[in-house]
């Protein structure tokens, strides 16, 4: 320890301390590497593994493929976070670490939809179950184990370190993807270069088990498992106790859901919302996204290391609030500076959905098996797909759906009709060329976009996240006795980053389907974050001078 006088002494760190920071974040680092290539390639894995159904379907299928490994996160919680508190810390994360880069490493092998049918997206879905259960075990692992080892006074600077494995990860897996993607070029790897960074990950996996096998054992778990005082019912003590129980909870709704919206938005969301929605190339966007990235990473660090002096709370609580209070004004600045063209023709030629509401589904199909054939539902998949901006005005029982482009009308069709193929083709050249002469852009032009400015958001965007993630790790540690620590800050931070986070695509893009307005699906990162901020304020207690050391 290093406190003299109930003071704390910043004494630099030893080489053991330093050892066990990189090891625990490389290995992190990596897994996030696997768990965000599946995120980051969803447009080819669509393609590949869900071609057997509607482009739109197919791609909130592999949303949802991606959430799916995020939905079992707390079951792996509950699994390792038993085992590492019953058996250790660290042979826990090295299983967890080799059940991840195993599953991912697969997945590059993967035939695809029309070689086996659906077997490939049951495979692949497997494949993500398993991540997810491993990456459940990975996080309370790392940072309980760097926490224990962690100086009074620094744990949130120390744990900071593997706060910034999640941006690295994702930095690392843009900057592979894009490698691949500039040597190969297009076409080679929309058809199979989108494989090689699954199968480079055996090398990650490889480096990560050697530095792990270096460790030792945490010496605040050594100590309660010389002295007989581990838990033998970890589970029972964590969930079972209200006392326990209570600041589970606490911690899941007034941390750790505000904080995993506000991270995804930041880091996933933004991409779906330059590629999907804006047009803005893959290759574009992930260079964007990287360059800001490296600009907010040392953020991590440093909120970490503020967190020790002035609190963990009010830096957690304020990046949710300004995050709820700036997302409309930021996605719409990122409009504006990467497809200026997009915004003057929705602000000249406004889009409008005439038709009948009692035919307009909620175009959320995650097993793809439903077919949207009503003339709404036909208006409303195409400007979706499209990205487009659009109203709804109410027409009577029976009207065709018509689309208003401006001064231009376009007629849909019944896709029930004999003939739905051939209405089909054309309407789909007729909602094009209507598009194109009013000015709708069908790709971002690369010309017309501000990258410093786009860059400048995006930096933004990532910064939030480093508030309420980077001293997260080091309070969650500090809400929980050493006996049941692995299990208890590992369930509630799971089912936050896990459900509430990883679902926050495939929600979002479904609402703006849904609403006809491309920000729309900004409302559920904003409800979350803002109701976490009010109970988080109210009822979450400050916990930076807590003594883990003394918590048996």
């Amino acid at each position: 320890m290093a406190t003299v006088g109930g003071q704390i002494s910043h004494v630099p760190m030893t080489h053991e301390e330093k050892r066990v920071i990189f090891a625990s974040s490389l290995g992190t680092v990596f897994e996030w590497y696997d768990f965000y290539l599946a995120g980051s390639l969803a447009v080819f894995i669509s393609k590949s593994f869900f071609s057997g159904v509607a482009p739109t379907a197919a791609f909130i299928f592999t949303l949802l493929s991606f959430a799916a490994g995020f939905a079992v996160r707390p079951f792996g919680a509950i699994v390792f976070g038993r085992l590492g508190d019953m058996v250790g810390r660290k042979y826990t994360f090295l299983i967890t670490i080799v059940i991840m880069g195993l599953s991912t490493f697969l997945v590059g092998f993967l035939p695809g939809y029309a070689s086996i049918g659906m077997a490939s997206p049951v495979i692949f879905i497997a494949m993500r179950l398993l991540q997810g259960l491993a990456l459940g075990g990975e996080y309370g692992g790392a940072a309980t184990y760097v926490a224990e080892h962690a100086p009074t006074g620094r744990r949130g600077f120390y744990t900071a370190w593997i706060q910034t494995t999640a941006t690295l990860g994702l930095f690392l897996s843009l900057l592979v993807i894009l490698g691949v993607r500039t040597a190969m070029g297009e076409d080679a790897f929309g058809v199979w270069g989108w494989r090689v960074p699954f199968i480079a990950s055996i090398i990650l996996l490889a480096v990560s088990v050697w530095i792990r096998m270096q460790l030792h054992e945490s010496p605040v778990f050594e100590r309660i498992k010389a002295e007989g005082k581990t838990s033998k019912a970890p589970l029972t003590e964590a969930f079972g106790q209200w006392r326990n129980l209570k600041i589970v909870i606490l911690a899941l709704v007034g941390l750790t859901a505000g904080q995993a919206v506000v991270w995804y938005t930041g880091q996933f969301y933004t991409l779906f919302f330059l590629t999907q929605t804006l047009k803005v190339s893959g290759s574009s966007a992930n260079i964007m996204l990287a360059i800001a990235l490296l600009i907010g990473t040392p953020f991590f660090l440093f909120f970490g290391s503020l967190s020790d002096r002035i609190g963990r709370k009010p830096i957690i609580l304020c990046g949710m609030l300004i995050a709820a209070l700036t997302y409309f004004p930021l996605f719409k600045a990122l409009t504006h500076y990467t497809n200026p063209a997009l915004e003057a023709a929705t602000q000249r030629s406004p889009i409008v959905v005439i038709a009948n509401p009692d035919e307009c589904s909620f175009q959320f199909n995650p097993v793809g098996t439903a077919k949207f054939t009503s003339s709404c539902d036909i208006a409303k998949g195409a400007l979706s797909k499209a990205g487009l901006n659009y109203e709804n005005v109410a027409a009577p029982a029976g009207t065709v759906a018509q689309i208003k482009v401006g001064d231009s009308v376009v007629n849909t069709f019944d896709g029930k009709a004999p003939d739905a193929k051939a209405q089909g083709k054309a309407f789909e050249e007729t909602l094009g060329s209507t598009l194109k002469a009013a000015g709708y852009p069908a790709k971002a032009d690369p010309s017309q976009i501000n990258w410093p400015m786009s860059v400048v958001i995006l930096a933004i965007l990532v910064i939030y996240v480093t508030m309420v993630y980077g001293p997260i790790a080091a309070m969650l540690v500090e809400m929980f006795p050493t006996r049941i620590r692995y299990t208890s800050m590992s369930l509630p931070y799971h089912i936050g980053n896990g459900w509430f986070g990883g679902f926050l695509p495939a929600t979002a893009f479904a609402i703006v389907a849904a609403r006809g307005n491309i920000y729309s699906g900004l409302w559920y990162p904003i409800v979350i974050a803002g109701a976490c901020f009010v109970i988080g304020l109210l009822f979450v207690k400050e916990t930076k001078d807590s003594d883990i050391y003394a918590q048996d």
